[in-house]
């Protein structure tokens, strides 16, 4: 991987995103977006569009999504404590003891409490705790102290940054989905630095808003793009570690490559074009089953509006929406060239219909 793709992923990753607060990585994405694309554009839910050809007629929607889970400050007791509802999908068991920043008027360290092991009753022991059983210590001796540096509504997330493993493995907070929109980026990047795209094709690569709670940011921008056909990348759960069955959830390895939808959500006409794309250009293809909808902006984006053509790449990930999610370098390399090889086969008067 360039080193400058390797700094702006990292750069990325340190970046809070939490769903509806998702500017600083926005910001990064607009500024990375703008050397490669002839018009970048934000609109008024947030989602930020970099354009490849912006008068073509027909257009080609990349999606990845900027936000991750976080937290929400609700409350601040008068000891100075704040008490947090969950942003995106959590077990309520990974916070505990966490260590999280609080991005409030500054940033502001703190711990993730609940009562002592030793203070649980014997009923309360066998249970993992709600959320609501949580709260967030910053050092405060009092709400007024508290509210010196934080306010109702603030957001907070896991204080966790991107590491090298062994070989060309990486842990790190929010790769769901910040890696998905490194690879649009680098899609973005792979085209207009080698070209190929057919006259009359555009591409119009996002990053999208608020996946987490809906899919709401890819809803709006499939709407006013109205793009002919959109390929979504977002995380899929790798099932090469215990306790996981392959008879029961697909086999879907790291390091093996990308994904492929194949199913419901997934237009098969396009389903066809990928994976062509893949065997002509020796690009590691693996292939992913759903029988319906996929909670991803995948389902969005075939759904909104008049029909589009869908299709989703995914990227194997161990221990999703935890603070410490792994996944394989080359798989988001091939997935970014994957994503590209298929535009590039993309031309006009191309039919989707499936039948």
């Amino acid at each position: 991987m360039q080193q400058a793709s390797l700094d702006f992923l990292k750069s990325l990753l340190d970046a809070p995103s939490p769903s509806g607060f998702e500017r600083p990585v926005a910001e990064l994405y607009r500024r990375r977006a703008g050397d490669h694309a002839d018009k970048v554009t934000t609109d008024v839910h947030g989602n930020v569009i970099a354009i490849i050809n912006p008068d073509a007629r027909v257009r080609i929607m990349l999606a990845g999504h900027m936000d991750e889970i976080g937290f929400i400050i609700h409350h601040i007791s008068e000891e100075g404590l704040l008490h947090f509802m969950p942003i995106g999908g959590h077990d309520s068991i990974v916070p505990v003891g966490q260590v999280v920043w609080v991005h409030g008027r500054e940033r502001v360290a703190g711990a993730i409490g609940r009562k002592a092991i030793h203070l649980l009753g014997p009923e309360e022991a066998k249970k993992k705790p709600g959320i609501s059983e949580l709260w967030i210590d910053i050092g405060a001796s009092s709400r007024k102290e508290a509210e010196s540096v934080v306010s109702l509504g603030d957001v907070a997330t896991f204080q966790f940054s991107f590491q090298q493993l062994m070989g060309d493995r990486v842990v790190g907070r929010g790769l769901d989905n910040r890696a998905g929109l490194f690879i649009v980026s680098e899609a973005l990047r792979l085209l207009r630095e080698e070209g190929g795209l057919a006259p009359g094709v555009g591409v119009y690569a996002l990053g999208t808003v608020q996946e987490e709670i809906g899919s709401r940011g890819a809803q709006t921008s499939t709407a006013e793009i109205k793009p002919l056909l959109g390929l979504a990348v977002d995380m899929e759960h790798a099932i090469d570690y215990p306790g996981v069955s392959a008879a029961e959830f697909g086999a879907l390895d790291l390091g093996a490559g990308p994904s492929l939808l194949r199913g419901a959500n997934a237009n098969p006409v396009l389903f066809d074009l990928v994976r062509r794309a893949a065997a002509e250009d020796g690009i590691p293809l693996q292939i992913r089953v759903a029988p319906s909808g996929t909670p991803t902006d995948a389902s969005a984006m075939q759904i909104t509006g008049a029909a589009t053509a869908t299709g989703l790449l995914g990227i194997p990930l161990r221990y999703m929406h935890t603070p410490c999610e792994v996944l394989s370098l080359s798989d988001l390399e091939n997935c970014a060239r994957l994503m590209a090889a298929t535009c590039r086969r993309v031309t006009e008067g191309m039919d989707f219909t499936p039948w």
